[in-house]
């Protein structure tokens, strides 16, 4: 009779189900389960989009990647860090990390719905009523503490953000540039000038507040392509350690949609408009000029332009109306020219590890008789010939005096600033012994044929590079 007595099989019954959960590893969730039914609790959602971008989501969101206690996730993302070797665990869409704080539990998930390109993301906390009044607003100063302080100490991973459609919102991969101004071709003294600029600009909060002006600060670089323009942006993103969000205005349908895109960006961010003549020059029917206008120095900018870099690219300003280049809405004006002597011999150590060279006279003597290409056309002769450093530049050398494209000094006359706009910013070369701007040239001829072959024939193109 005892055998079959309610509290014999009652015990037998709980002693099964907990050697169940002990084998299946289901004991936490067993457990949790049974604390939900003795406690109420409160949940809150921090939403990454409410109209305009959330920041708490991002201060969140490195805040719960920081914590230990993610490694016992249900299950989490392996994902690549800033650096090549670095791994990084982040909580994977609708799942679930626990943290503490001052005595309480706290449950956060992230929680994502729906598909591309409406797909929604929120964080998710779960927190005991009991616990609420008591923690919440300090547990929230917690969470901005810590996370102002990874980025502070770089750990943060930048970010690239793109507008890719017309739906108003961003979409960004890891920003990996490994441009500095280290590597950059540029004089030095302006280099200098540049880097003690942006120093100034990052120590300049309350010297601004002061003033009554927006903390920011705008940039126009202008120059051929092939000049250096978007290594340029990449090397003040890694100098800033902002990230980067690149804008399309070809993919924008309005002024509005101009609008919503900047008010989605985030502090600690270099805005980047590239070829803003060109599309100037097209006179769109989209974005309109006043627009641009009041993106660059606009209501709407001096309240959510605050701590930015805004940058805008040209190939020339010369048929640019002067009113959009005035100062309030560009600083600092930076020509980009075709590359001298100067900038060849920081190619030289960067590409083939040569601080000087017997040939070094020579070059000199040929920039000096008025000859010239850009950095990217002697960086691409050097990669092609890198294995030998006096043959690549020899290959600078011959390409310099000779080379049909003309550019170079003596037999050749000086190419049009029209046709130096039209060639493309790089060319990627694996093969060696090209020793001339015409034959890389040839070979990007060639591969463009291919691609634009299949390209037809899958009825698709391919997506251009956001820095080029």
């Amino acid at each position: 009779m005892f055998l079959c007595s309610p509290i014999f099989l009652t015990t037998i019954a709980t002693s099964l189900i907990l050697l169940f959960a002990l084998q299946t590893g289901c004991l936490k969730k067993l457990w949790r389960t049974i604390e939900d039914w003795f406690h109420v609790y409160q949940f809150l959602k921090v939403p990454e989009h409410n109209e305009t971008h959330n920041h708490l989501y991002r201060k969140l969101s490195l805040y719960l990647n920081s914590l230990s206690s993610i490694e016992d996730s249900d299950f989490t993302n392996l994902v690549t860090g800033k650096k090549q070797n670095d791994i990084v665990l982040c909580l994977s869409p609708n799942q679930t990390v626990t943290d503490n704080f001052l005595g309480a539990t706290l449950y956060w998930c992230n929680q994502t719905t729906g598909e591309e390109p409406g797909r929604t993301r929120a964080f998710v906390l779960k927190i005991r009523r009991v616990d609420k009044r008591r923690i919440l607003r300090p547990y929230l100063q917690h969470i901005h503490a810590v996370a102002d302080e990874i980025e502070q100490q770089g750990k943060r991973d930048l970010r690239l953000f793109m507008n890719t459609d017309s739906f108003g919102r961003w979409r960004s991969l890891p920003f990996t540039h490994p441009s500095t101004f280290e590597t950059l071709a540029m004089e030095p003294d302006l280099k200098n000038r540049v880097k003690s600029d942006l120093e100034s600009f990052l120590r300049a909060k309350q010297y601004y507040n002061r003033l009554g002006r927006v903390w920011k600060r705008s940039f126009l670089l202008y120059g051929p392509s092939g000049t250096g323009k978007s290594s340029f942006v990449a090397a003040m993103a890694n100098f800033l350690s902002y990230d980067v969000y690149d804008i399309d205005l070809s993919k924008i349908p309005s002024d509005s949609d101009l609008k919503f895109l900047l008010l989605q960006t985030t502090p600690k961010s270099v805005v980047v408009i590239e070829d803003l003549d060109r599309f100037l020059a097209e006179k769109s029917t989209r974005v309109s000029s006043s627009g641009i206008l009041n993106f660059m120095d606009g209501v709407l900018t001096s309240c959510c332009g605050e701590e930015r870099m805004m940058v805008f690219t040209m190939n020339t300003k010369e048929h640019v109306d002067p009113n959009l280049l005035r100062p309030g809405r560009v600083d600092v004006h930076i020509r980009f020219p075709l590359c001298d002597f100067s900038a060849f011999k920081t190619l030289a150590s960067s590409y083939l590890g040569v601080k000087d060279h017997k040939l070094f006279p020579q070059v000199q003597e040929i920039f000096q008789s008025g000859a010239s290409l850009s950095p990217a056309e002697i960086g691409e002769l050097m990669i092609a010939n890198r294995s030998s450093p006096s043959r690549a530049i020899k290959s600078v050398i011959t390409a310099l005096q000779t080379d049909g494209d003309g550019r170079g000094g003596g037999l050749i006359g000086r190419r049009t600033e029209d046709d130096e706009m039209d060639e493309p910013d790089a060319v990627m070369c694996g093969g060696e012994g090209l020793h001339t701007v015409k034959d890389i040239r040839k070979l990007y001829g060639f591969f463009r044929l291919r691609v634009s072959r299949k390209s037809s024939s899958c009825n698709s193109s391919l997506p251009s590079s956001p820095l080029r």
